[in-house]
């Protein structure tokens, strides 16, 4: 038999009702030898009260703390006060405000709840002193139903039940998703979007902060973490994290027990660290704050063991790691995170095998990542880059190609390269942020047509220890004037890091509507060149697009405009038409039509090497009078 978290077994209907009725600001009449009430509103809560506090400082088991009332700050946000307490105790005296408290529940009146420790009042407190959320508005997350068709019994997790209307030109806008055009995800914009929605008042108490535990995470990929976490709340720190199952971990949630949002797990491992509040059943409520205020939500939970409370001037922070996974985080509001045991938050591997590396920390890479709009992608950049990172730590020059395979479900696998030459050093952890696996995924995930799950991604990271790049130091146009429809010819100067200058000579053809023009040829990198894409009107050609996103990476391209234009749509691309056409095709009764684009001529070069480097020149087209 499951004990009452209060010590009395077989309550669990009665603190359900007592939750509800607390949440509703009610007071519960008790007849005469009727235990009382678990709870304490705050209407109850006087100055000088004190209590006791339990939290977890070492392993698993929670320990008390004694507290004592400070007051309370009435209506402290949107329906809610905050109670502010003294944690007078021997650890707290030296580490003062702690990450990774928050949740931690709070008894006055001789073993009430009152609610959950969740706030500072500033860094650099001279005196522990915390904000408490009052148990009513926690227990009343925990009554929230799930929405029908949020948790499809596929476990897809926070998508709709269904395929969703919506512009072909924008995504659609969830708390988490990226607001852009469908097949143009940009990791960093949806940071900065995700920081905008997030924003909190920093002016009083915040809350105490739940801090990242990172496992496996190289310096230069915390940085990045850190870049897209830090604005939501969260404080990446290399400090643990990493899931260690062990067999005596206990079974399920406690009050006062350490809880982790397992964000991503295995070889790389991330995971937010607080406290639980309340367990009713299988369901608990911990934090006292939200983690993301994303509302509905769907990510892994794990039970946590502290190791250790750092203590900080600025502000102390635990340090620990998962020790059994167990639930799944199902809302994320104001006043609490609510957790249900029996639901499990979904998730992909990630893979990535290492090549062309003699002794390596470790050549295949197994991480777990969590499966969500904004959290996908940025869980993979870190991966990536961490496994970069650990691998690649030379002073050497270094060439390097991650081969991806993204398999989406229902929708088949799509490959993807990217590629880098790192000169004298390690590629920058900022690279992976524009990775094109990441942003394939990024793009799946947020399509604004219907529910995609990504099943797994597998990487090849193939290394070479060389500068297996040229310069283009400049081009040489050796007929100034050509006919229409013949070619002329370029001469490229390419300059290695060690030997001699290489010479290249290509030809590329002139159109014969240029005949009488003198013309602009323009000579870039073939990974610097997007092709002319029809925008993605469903999921399916989004996904055929990803992998059109650039021409050969090892490759020159000279390209020149024409005259004519051309036009993308329904997933159809028509480089160059004659005007009459776009005037038949140009609607007359809608808005909706075909896509105008410059019409280029491109003449795609294969190279030995990746070219680093542009440059345009002009030749003179004759009229072939042949």
């Amino acid at each position: 038999m499951r004990t009452h978290p209060f010590g009395l077994p077989g309550l669990t209907g009665l603190a359900l009702f007592v939750g509800l009725v607390a949440g509703l600001g009610l007071s519960l009449p008790l007849a005469r030898g009727q235990a009382r009430n678990p709870t304490i509103g705050v209407n109850e809560i006087k100055e000088g009260m004190k209590g006791y506090g339990l939290t977890v400082f070492r392993g698993t088991v929670p320990e008390r703390f004694d507290v004592e009332v400070v007051g309370v700050l009435h209506n402290f946000r949107p329906s809610q006060d905050l109670i502010l307490i003294k944690t007078p105790h021997p650890r707290l005296n030296i580490t003062r405000n702690v990450k990774g408290m928050s949740g931690s529940p709070i008894y006055l009146d001789g073993g009430r709840l009152a609610g959950a420790y969740a706030y500072s009042l500033s860094n650099f407190q001279a005196e522990p002193v915390a904000g408490v959320t009052p148990i009513a508005p926690m227990l009343t997350e925990m009554q929230r139903p799930i929405p029908p068709g949020f948790w499809p019994s596929d476990r897809r997790g926070p998508l709709p039940a269904a395929p969703q209307p919506a512009s072909p030109r924008r995504a659609s806008l969830d708390s988490n998703g990226f607001e852009g055009a469908p097949g143009g995800y940009s990791l960093l914009a949806h940071a900065e979007q995700m920081a905008k929605r997030v924003a909190r008042d920093r002016s009083g108490p915040v809350p105490t902060g739940t801090p990242l535990l990172m496992a496996g995470v190289g310096d230069r990929a915390a940085q990045l973490a850190r870049k897209l976490f830090e604005p939501l709340g969260l404080e990446p720190m290399a400090a643990g994290g990493g899931q260690s199952p062990r067999a005596d971990a206990p079974q399920h949630y406690v009050d006062g027990g350490a809880i982790g949002v397992q964000l991503t797990s295995g070889d790389v491992s991330m995971m937010g660290l607080g406290t639980v509040t309340h367990v009713q059943g299988n369901k608990l409520v911990a934090f006292g704050h939200p983690m993301f205020n994303a509302g509905d939500s769907a990510l892994p939970t794990a039970i946590g063991s502290v190791l250790w409370i750092y203590a900080s001037e600025q502000h102390s922070f635990k340090v620990g790691e998962a020790v059994r996974p167990l639930g799944a985080l199902v809302q994320d509001r104001q006043s609490a995170i609510v957790i249900d045991e029996k639901q499990s938050g979904p998730t992909f591997p990630v893979r990535v095998e290492v090549k062309g590396v003699e002794v390596a920390p470790r050549k295949v890479w197994n991480s777990d990542v969590v499966e969500e709009k904004f959290m996908s992608p940025s869980l993979m950049a870190t991966v990536f880059g961490s496994v970069v990172e650990a691998t690649i730590s030379e002073r050497r020059d270094v060439t390097w190609q991650l081969h991806s395979k993204v398999s989406i479900k229902n929708h088949g696998t799509i490959e993807l390269d990217d590629f880098g030459v790192a000169v004298g050093g390690l590629p920058e952890a900022g690279e992976w942020a524009a990775s094109r696996a990441v942003r394939a995924v990024g793009d799946v995930l947020n399509n604004p047509w219907e529910p995609a799950r990504i099943e797994r991604v597998e990487s090849t990271l193939n290394v070479q220890y060389t500068r297996d790049l040229w310069r283009l130091r400049g081009v040489e146009l050796l007929d100034d004037e050509v006919d229409a429809g013949q070619r002329a010819r370029i001469t490229l100067h390419l300059s290695p890091f060690a030997g001699p200058d290489a010479v290249r000579t290509i030809e590329v053809t002139m159109a014969p509507e240029l005949a009488g023009r003198e013309v602009e040829l323009e000579i870039v990198p073939g990974y610097e060149v997007t092709p002319e894409l029809s925008a993605p009107e469903n999921l399916t050609q989004l996904i055929a697009n990803e992998p059109r996103q650039s021409v050969m990476p090892k490759s020159v391209v000279v390209q020149y405009r024409v005259p004519s234009q051309g036009v993308t749509y329904r997933g159809h691309v028509a480089a160059r038409l004659p005007d009459f056409a776009l005037d038949a095709l140009r609607p007359t009764h809608a808005s909706v039509g075909p896509d105008p684009f410059n019409s280029y001529v491109r003449t795609v070069i294969p190279m030995d090497r990746y070219i680093d480097g542009r440059d345009r020149v002009k030749v003179k087209v004759r009229e072939n009078l042949r």
